[in-house]
């Protein structure tokens, strides 16, 4: 079953018409969305699949407070230690739909750490991961480690540097093989 991780930054509130395109499509074709709760991207995706009365959405939050279930969907709490709500307290359930997800819809402002992150993660995992790039107002395919240097590097030095000393703290995921990886390549290609 296809599960399409959608995220972005919290700076994104209003969703352009291409993202909405994709969004239907991903309606159309019947597919799983997890998504966080977060404000920005996270909730604007929320209320646009709850106006068009989408069910098959779940929602990830921290130690299970969400902050946005405008649809009331299905919650998933995700345990996270420490009682400080920083960067990492939050990617603990980024990591999670990772983990879950077949393909990734991630829409990037051009700042934020925590969407490359979720970026790589998928990448990390074999995952393609569309990627709409606010500033340019179109879609990057991300495939495989070549396209993510390619997007990385397009960066500024202290985002780069930003986004290197996060992607150190986390470890590739264990079992994962490049069997796994190309297998899942090649079923994702064209899903919305």
């Amino acid at each position: 079953m296809t599960k399409v991780f959608i995220g972005g930054s919290r700076r994104i509130t209003r969703l352009p018409a291409d993202v909405r395109r994709r969004l239907d499509r991903i309606v159309q074709k019947g597919l799983a969305v997890l998504i966080g709760d977060a404000h920005g991207a996270d909730k604007a995706v929320q209320q646009y699949l709850h106006g068009n009365g989408y069910e098959r959405v779940e929602v990830f939050c921290t130690n299970g407070t969400c902050r946005n279930n405008l649809g009331g969907w299905t919650v998933r709490s995700v345990p996270a230690s420490g009682k400080r709500r920083d960067f990492s307290f939050y990617a603990a359930k980024d990591r999670a739909m990772a983990e879950e997800a077949t393909v990734g819809l991630m829409l990037w402002d051009g700042e934020s750490v925590g969407t490359l992150m979720n970026v790589l993660r998928l990448v990390r995992r074999g995952r393609t991961v569309v990627v709409y790039l606010a500033a340019r107002r179109g879609f990057v395919d991300v495939r495989g480690e070549a396209d993510w240097s390619r997007l990385i590097e397009a960066c500024g030095a202290g985002l780069r540097a930003r986004v290197e000393r996060e992607a150190r703290a986390e470890a590739t995921p264990a079992g994962a093989t490049t069997a796994d990886h190309t297998e899942q390549r090649s079923t994702q290609t064209s899903l919305f």
